[in-house]
């Protein structure tokens, strides 16, 4: 079975797959830069309560596959993220402000996408299947 978040009444499972990428797609996550990335991703995932299920840092952009919780969202999480990264590798790694000007390390936006352990057949299925025709029980059905 899946591991499901609990809290208090409420269950949930919430999932994403993040893209971003660096400003100009420059290919500078490589070596020390990419290990130091990948520790501070994961440092303020654990932080958050955001289980990263699988993850890849390319030299010019990021992938997460992540599970969070209801009260977060993915803006939220994203810009956390890029802004704590960005920061912290630019203190660390100097060299980077040579490429960079104005502290922006992280092009601007992202890409996100729900994921789940359903597909939108499967789900169209199990409604239709609460649809009756002439439907007297009470049921209000949105198309």
């Amino acid at each position: 079975m899946v591991y499901q978040r609990t809290n208090g009444p409420s269950v949930s499972r919430l999932t994403a797959h993040l893209v971003w990428v660096t400003k100009y797609r420059y290919p500078v996550l490589e070596g020390d830069i990419q290990i130091r990335c990948r520790s501070l991703i994961i440092q303020i995932c654990e932080a958050e309560d955001i289980q990263i299920l699988k993850g890849i840092v390319s030299k010019d952009h990021m992938h997460l596959h992540i599970e969070y919780r209801p009260s977060q969202n993915l803006s939220n999480i994203v810009t956390l993220l890029k802004g704590r990264t960005s920061q912290k590798l630019q203190i660390e790694f100097p060299v980077l402000k040579q490429r960079y000007w104005r502290r922006h390390f992280w092009a601007i936006g992202f890409g996100c996408w729900s994921t789940g352990n359903i597909t939108d057949e499967m789900l169209n299925e199990h409604l239709d299947h609460h649809r009756k025709p002439n439907d007297n029980e009470g049921n209000c059905i949105l198309e």
